[in-house]
Parts: C-alpha cells; structure tokens; sequence
C-alpha cells in the first residue's frame, strides 16, 4: 500500500522484516543475543517516538518494520525540546543503563532506522531535533557558521 504526501510516496511495508531488522541490530551492536537486541529495539524506538512528531513521524513509522512502527508509534510525544545527550541521559534513567551502554544501544538502533528512512527523510527528523541527534544517527552535526 502506498501514501501520497507532499514530499514523497511512502511504501506502508517496510523492505525489512523485523527479525532482520533484530539482526541487524544484533550484529552492529554486538549483542549476544536476539533478546538483548530486541530489549534494545524496544527502548530505543520507544524513545524516539516521544521525540519525533508531524509528517516526519507518519513516514518514518511506514518505512519501518510494522511491529517496530508499532513500538514507535504507540509513544505520545513530549513537547520538550531533548537535546541528542538528553536523549541518551533520559533513557539510561529510564532503562537503569549506565550512559556509555545505553549511548552504544542508540547508535546501534538508530544507525539501522536512519538506513531505512534514507537519506532525505532522515534530513527532515534531524531538522526538527534539538543538537545533538546527527551522530546518533551515525551522521557529523553540521552546523552553520553565523
């Protein structure tokens, strides 16, 4: 099934199912098990869902895989600006993560998301994110010279 927006047709199913989407993570992250990567999924999207919002947040969800949208799109998102370090604090507190592993987590998770955005849908989530999210994402911040 395909949706028309302004910017693009999105294709509702994802080229990734979420058993592969698990692996992925599990070898990028160099996780042991499918469990701990599936946990890591869970948090990191769940995160990020109360992050992102608008149309951004509408296509990211039907490029990922459908129980990853679920887990994404089932968050309310918060109305507070969460810098990318904020981000990473918030859910080490949340998890009970020390905040090297659960920065390690959300480079693992993201890096494959950002892969199934592409490039140009990542482009706009990054826009409407305080600093600090590019390098999750596994992307430089690049900022502006005034």
């Amino acid at each position: 099934m395909q949706t028309k927006t302004a910017s693009a047709t999105i294709t509702t199913e994802s080229a990734m199912s979420f058993a592969e989407m698990l692996e992925q993570v599990r070898y990028h992250g160099a996780y042991s098990t499918r469990q701990r990567a599936e946990d890591v999924v869970t948090a990191v999207l769940a995160a990020l869902g109360r992050r992102v919002t608008g149309e951004e947040r509408v296509e990211l969800a039907a490029r990922l895989p459908r129980e990853a949208a679920r887990i994404f799109a089932a968050q309310v998102p918060e109305t507070d600006p969460m810098t990318g370090w904020a981000f990473v604090r918030d859910l080490a507190t949340r998890t009970g993560g020390s905040l090297a592993t659960t920065r390690w987590d959300v480079g693992s998770v993201l890096g494959v998301v950002a892969r199934l955005a592409g490039p140009d849908l990542l482009d706009r989530v990054l826009a409407q994110l305080p600093s600090g999210y590019a390098i999750l994402f596994g992307r430089a911040e690049l900022v502006q010279a005034a």
